[in-house]
């Protein structure tokens, strides 16, 4: 059936939908089970179970468009996946790129969904219903972490370069399997973390690099973020593994503030697209919240280079503190947020009182984006690969290893604002700032609660167990 030039298929359908491609309309809206082509027309055989909304004209999309664009398949446009929606619809003026399909089985998730559909995007449920009948140059991966490798794999062997988001893996050996998959396929593969594509750090690693500030001696980032019951709704939300048994390790450290630990590990790498190898840590893990993982970390890292890292981030508290981090070498320290009196800009203060200011680390979250596009183009090295992330989940393997029983904060602390619906624990807070100051675990400064898990040596770990994890 047509109407104002849009094919419509009823919701049951149990016979063939023929397609003219010279009118470059696509379907897909709904399962494909079976792709035929016969005398210049399209023929799909759909499930009659299957709920099939639209087929529409869709000029400039799959099979369409100048040789020079980069096709672009959005995998995952719901949650942080709008926000590079936006981009690409802001940017279409650009000219260097179409957006060839998106998958997402609840599309109805995004904020964009309608000028998706009105632009005559195919949206697909699946991956593979997308490549059974059309590729992409880049495929942008927005989905939970346990669906990373996978979905990082799956697009690689059908010839698509990936921009994965944050983190690269739940698991170390997940990150490996990722690494092979892109070697094989002679793709690139490049991790979302933005601070490591703004200006603001890749100068300052430049200058670390380049010995400016002298040998990095300690490096320590504070992130006091509420979260509530709302955002543990998700399913996988605070969880350790999903219904299939894959291990999700979703918590503050390797999610929200994931971008913080990465930073410090980015900056000591020692070229551009390699981070610092943790050596070994100490962590301190809790929960406020009633979730599976933990919502509260403390950690000290070495790095082989025997550089000491501090972590501090919470969920459990009402006090919002921006990421704040404080960098201390030998002739300088780097600041970055209001407690370190920064405010939006890094900045340099070295021995003599002089400073060098780098910028808002914040600006432009979405250069990832178009920098990853130059990579494909061979315009410049990736920025953020597998392996400059894996330092990451290397250290959150670590950390569940380290503390494999996750503790309780004590109830009489816990507290509960129903107006913001926020779960939160009295005095952490200022535990949290003063540990910060100081230099020092809670357990370091007597803190009554607190309890440091073993150390967990990391120079030769290679696989996480996750035995005895609760």
């Amino acid at each position: 059936m047509v109407d104002d030039g849009v094919f419509y298929i009823p919701d049951t359908v149990s016979s063939n939908a023929s397609i003219d491609v010279s009118k470059n309309v696509v379907c897909i809206f709904g399962e494909i089970t079976e792709f035929t082509v016969r005398d210049g027309l399209y023929f799909h055989e759909y499930d009659p179970k299957v709920n099939i909304l639209n087929i529409k004209e869709y000029h400039g999309g799959i099979g369409m468009g100048d040789s020079n664009q980069i096709s672009i398949l959005l995998v995952g446009i719901g949650g942080y996946g709008n926000l590079y929606v936006d981009a690409l619809l802001s940017n279409l003026g650009r000219g260097d790129f179409r957006i060839a399909g998106v998958v997402d089985p609840n599309p109805q998730n995004c904020r964009y969904l309608n000028e998706l559909q009105e632009m005559g995007v195919p949206i697909f449920s699946s991956m593979e219903e997308f490549y059974a009948y059309s590729k992409a140059d880049l495929a942008i991966i927005s989905t939970p972490i346990h669906f990373h490798c996978e979905q990082t794999c799956f697009a690689l062997a059908r010839r698509s370069n990936v921009l994965c988001e944050k983190s690269v893996s739940a698991t170390i050996q997940e990150a490996r399997q990722m690494i092979e998959a892109r070697d094989k396929s002679g793709k690139i593969v490049a991790i979302g973390y933005q601070w490591s594509y703004s200006d603001a750090i890749r100068t300052l690693k430049k200058d670390i690099q380049a010995g400016l500030f002298g040998r990095p001696k300690r490096f320590k980032s504070i992130v006091l973020w509420p979260r509530n019951k709302d955002y543990y709704s998700r399913a996988w939300a605070g969880k350790m593994r999903d219904e299939k048994g894959r291990w999700i390790l979703d918590s503050v450290a390797s999610n929200a503030t994931a971008h913080y630990l990465h930073n410090m590990l980015y900056l000591l790498g020692q070229r551009e697209d390699e981070s610092a190898r943790p050596d070994y840590l100490t962590a301190e893990l809790y929960r406020a919240n009633e979730i599976e993982n933990f919502d509260t970390a403390a950690v000290r890292i070495y790095t082989r280079d025997g550089v000491e890292l501090l972590f501090y981030v919470t969920h459990a508290v009402m006090e919002t503190l921006n990421p704040t981090f404080c960098f201390e070498f030998e002739r300088a320290k780097v600041i970055y947020g209001k407690t370190d009196g920064s405010r939006e800009n890094i900045v340099a203060v070295f021995s003599d009182g002089s400073r060098k200011v780098y910028g808002d680390p914040e600006e432009d979250i979405m250069k990832k984006l178009w920098l990853t596009m130059d990579a494909i183009r061979a315009l410049q090295p990736v920025v953020c690969g597998i392996e400059a992330a894996s330092s990451h989940t290397l250290c959150i393997n670590g950390m569940q290893e380290a503390v494999p029983r996750i503790s309780h904060f004590p109830e009489k602390l816990i507290r509960y604002d129903e107006n913001r619906r926020i779960t939160w624990v009295e005095g952490l807070n200022e535990v949290f700032k003063t540990c910060y100051r100081e230099g020092k675990l809670p357990h370091e400064i007597g803190v009554s609660w607190a309890k440091a898990g073993r150390k967990m040596d990391l120079d030769k770990y290679v696989f996480f167990e996750g035995e005895g994890l609760e």
